[in-house]
């Protein structure tokens, strides 16, 4: 493939690449295998920490990741950059959220840090009843979901210092009453995992987004923007599809995304990846044919 020819494609993860189950469809990874093979370059560009990127999605293949929303680039293994919450912006936003029953997780590259509430919370949103309901604790015993397994619980000093961005769940206190609290010392977005609930969100680094780091990793390829092509499903994926010379929703996608896109995809469930892949040629037409 000659390098005018070759993409680079930026694939969003929760709502894109994975549904609410966690798990990447077989549709997906084959798109994602081909496309690579083919001699794309593809990463991941996403809200997710690094520490949230489990090894089954890794294996997968990708060439690199943009993670925290923007505040994390790696290339080939290779570090571009790391921006981390200051630590009493930390102190102030974890001191916060105690005081007002807001369960939330701090992101770092390494663990993943949960409120001390968090867990059952969680449980509660993926299987259900878990103390009440058999069929619910059976779920949860025989499909553990990745992300609930993937927390650190317990640590009781939360005022880390390597923080890439915060998320919290919906709770009694409104989402706008969260923005203006911290107004000045985050970028507060809603949250693009809809498990989450609708007032649920991300607390961010002001000045972060994926657009952002997109640029910031091509000069560093020394590639151009005239070859990238993005994929999403969230309003933080907003300016990665604005940005990249094509920018693909989902099917699923928030409304605002839809209205931006320049083509609309399929849903995660009905192989919209994929599909998207065959249309705009990242994969042979051939490979249609395949069923799942």
């Amino acid at each position: 493939m000659k390098q005018d020819e070759r993409k680079i494609v930026f694939i969003d993860i929760d709502g894109t690449l994975v549904g609410n189950d966690g798990i990447v469809p077989m549709s997906a990874q084959i798109a994602c295998k081909i496309a690579r093979e083919n001699g794309h370059l593809l990463y991941l560009c996403t809200g997710r920490s690094k520490a949230e990127v489990y090894d089954a999605i890794w294996e997968i293949g990708f060439d690199g990741l943009i993670g925290a929303g923007g505040g994390y680039v790696e290339s080939n293994n290779q570090v571009i950059y790391h921006k981390k919450v200051m630590p009493e912006d930390v102190q102030h936003m974890v001191d916060f959220f105690n005081e007002h029953k807001i369960d939330f997780y701090l992101e770092s590259n390494s663990p993943l840090y949960a409120s001390e509430h968090l867990k059952p919370h969680l449980e509660q949103l993926v299987y259900g009843d878990v103390i009440n309901d058999s069929a619910a604790r059976e779920k949860m015993e025989n499909s553990p979901h990745p992300f609930i397994t993937g927390l650190t619980y317990g640590e009781t000093n939360l005022y880390k210092d390597d923080v890439n961005k915060v998320c919290f769940l919906e709770s009694q206190v409104p989402f706008q009453r969260i923005k203006e609290e911290f107004e000045g010392k985050f970028e507060v977005i809603q949250c693009t995992v809809s498990l989450f609930g609708e007032d649920s969100g991300e607390l961010m680094i002001p000045g972060i987004h994926k657009a952002i780091a997109i640029a910031d990793l091509l000069d560093h390829l020394n590639e151009s923007r005239e070859q990238t092509v993005a994929i999403g499903d969230g309003m933080n994926d907003a300016e990665m599809i604005e940005y990249c010379s094509l920018g693909i929703a989902m099917g699923n996608a928030k409304p605002g995304l839809l209205e931006i896109a320049d083509d609309i995809t399929d849903t995660v469930e009905g192989d919209g990846l994929f599909k998207s892949f065959i249309k705009h040629g990242l994969i042979p037409k051939q490979n249609s044919s395949y069923t799942f």
